[in-house]
């Protein structure tokens, strides 16, 4: 199974949110739509960054900016280094990079557009019917 299947079976739409916005924003989307990251960009295609609660978290750890934080722009703790996948990269391979480069979700990159995003949730659900899948077609070849 590849991202693409993923991504047509959950849809494409990925919540954004514009580098000039502030923590406080960002904290109050990612709880209204019951999420753990948001794509940073200015465009809804090309990716600046990423925020995540873990991002914000570290954030509030930082004693001298904790007072101001909620006011601060979300380009000011958003991760700049991001790993992307591809449509047709297999779901292993993502699992390969989430483990490898410690996140949590991945832009769907084509043509260097943003065209969806696959979460650890994503990947692990996708996982666990290929598992059930594949322990079906054991019992009914053992049954059969």
């Amino acid at each position: 199974m590849n991202v693409e299947t993923i991504l047509k079976g959950k849809g494409a739409n990925v919540v954004t949110i514009e580098p000039e916005a502030t923590i406080g924003e960002a904290a109050q989307i990612l709880k209204r739509e019951r999420i753990g990251s948001l794509v940073v960009s200015g465009d809804g295609s090309n990716v600046l960054g990423i925020i995540s609660e873990r991002d914000i978290v570290a954030g509030l750890g930082d004693v001298t900016r904790r007072a101001r934080l909620l006011e601060a722009p979300v380009s000011a703790l958003m991760t700049r280094d991001i790993v992307t996948c591809a449509p047709a990269d297999p779901v292993q391979k993502c699992m390969m990079l989430m483990t490898e480069h410690h996140v949590r979700h991945l832009p769907v990159m084509n043509d260097g557009s943003m065209i969806g995003l696959v979460s650890i949730g994503d990947v692990v659900k996708n996982r666990l019917e290929e598992l059930e899948s594949e322990a079906g077609f054991l019992r009914d070849m053992i049954a059969g």
